[in-house]
């Protein structure tokens, strides 16, 4: 058994996805870790927001990001006027994704470094460093595992994303159908040798971030 020509476009287009979102991953779950942990005295109400995908319905969440995003709102009209549309597209399935993955990067990275003694920061800040700055040169390569297993997760999560994906991308085949969407759509047509290939691809490959997770975790941590 093969994959079909839709399977293919559905692998192909995510691992653009996975290429596009990673860095974002990184450079979005640093800066929210960043000031959730140093960047603002009174950070509850970014946290809440941070934590709300990883409690909310992801089909609730696809819905409100439609309803924003569309073109009945003002902010959907200004994206569109920008060439910057979000619905039923490929940056849509890149939004989908990030929001899904990137609690998980934030609160990997918040918890680890919120466990860093607090000496570290005023060492650094004594010493002239400003306060974004300690964190990127003190606090930031001391977690760095933690923010590689934050970011390992979130891939994982995101490529498995479904009820946000199939709300704000449109699940259009050879579009936006990604590969966690054509094995819903391969369920829902009774092709089940299909849905079962690829499920045990996608499945095969999230569990491969999973032992990589482990085996990062499983290593001597390093403060120098």
């Amino acid at each position: 058994m093969t994959f079909s020509n839709e399977a293919w476009a559905a692998l192909c287009l995510s691992a653009r996805l996975a290429l596009w979102v990673t860095p974002a991953y990184v450079v979005l779950g640093a800066l929210l870790a960043w000031a959730l942990v140093f960047g603002l005295k009174r950070p509850g109400w970014l946290d809440a927001l941070v934590t709300i995908p990883m409690a909310f319905p992801p089909v609730v969440i696809g819905f409100v990001l439609l309803w924003l995003l569309g073109r009945q709102t003002l902010l959907g009209q200004t994206l569109a006027a920008w060439d910057l549309g979000f619905v039923f597209s490929f940056p849509g399935l890149w939004l989908a994704a990030l929001v899904a993955g990137l609690p998980l990067v934030v609160k990997t990275l918040q918890t680890a470094l919120q466990m860093q003694p607090r000496e570290l920061h005023e060492t650094a800040l004594t010493l002239g460093c400003k306060p974004f700055a300690a964190f990127w040169l003190v606090h930031l390569p001391i977690a760095r595992t933690a923010l590689l297993t934050g970011v390992l997760l979130a891939l994982a999560r995101g490529l498995g994303e479904v009820g946000i994906s199939l709300m704000l991308g449109g699940n259009i085949l050879g579009r936006t159908e990604t590969l966690s969407l054509a094995i819903f759509n391969a369920v829902t047509a009774g092709d089940y040798q299909q849905s079962a290939l690829l499920s045990a691809l996608l499945g095969g490959f999230c569990l491969s971030l999973l032992v990589l997770v482990r085996w990062l975790q499983a290593r001597p941590s390093r403060c120098a």
